[in-house]
């Protein structure tokens, strides 16, 4: 399956569920029951994420996975690619041009948002063609690292950010 959407583009084999959204700006959430007289701020900012996983994503879901890892196998993948503001692009910490392939031994327990039992998790930031963007993976089960990182590596080769 090929997702693309807000110049994110990734081809997931099968057995991936995936989607590359934004959260609905200020605006938006007010028409859908926000409380009246709320104002966005004039500084907000609507950037893309993408979700990509080897088993079904709730519906509702945080930026990080909440709500998804909870329901992880220990033979699942789940992936999050979050574009941050242009001020980020290019600075010390989004430094590296492009996306790793990773290496299980960057995996650690305690590389989690929140630690869950035989979870691990890597988290690092990259600028690609001008895009400041963050990646966190997470796999269901730090024994099986070498095999779940093949499969994370997989489709973040075939991941593809347009200016």
């Amino acid at each position: 399956m090929h997702l693309a959407a807000y110049g994110i583009s990734v081809h997931l084999p099968r057995g991936w569920e995936g989607a590359i959204s934004r959260r609905p700006d200020a605006a938006q959430a007010r028409s859908v029951g926000a409380p009246s007289g709320a104002t966005p701020l004039a500084e907000e900012q609507v950037l893309p994420f993408a979700h990509l996983a080897t088993f079904g994503l709730p519906g509702d879901r945080g930026d990080f996975g909440s709500g998804a890892v909870e329901i992880m196998g220990a033979e699942d993948v789940f992936i999050a690619l979050l574009e941050y503001g242009p001020e980020c692009a290019g600075t010390p910490l989004f430094a590296e041009p492009e996306l790793p392939r990773l290496d299980p031994s960057k995996f650690a327990r305690n590389g989690l948002q929140r630690t869950l039992l035989g979870q691990s998790g890597h988290q690092s930031w990259y600028t690609i063609n001008g895009r400041a963007l963050g990646l966190y993976v997470v796999i269901g089960s730090h024994g099986l690292a070498r095999k779940l990182v093949l499969r994370a590596n997989e489709v973040l080769a075939s991941v593809q950010v347009a200016a």
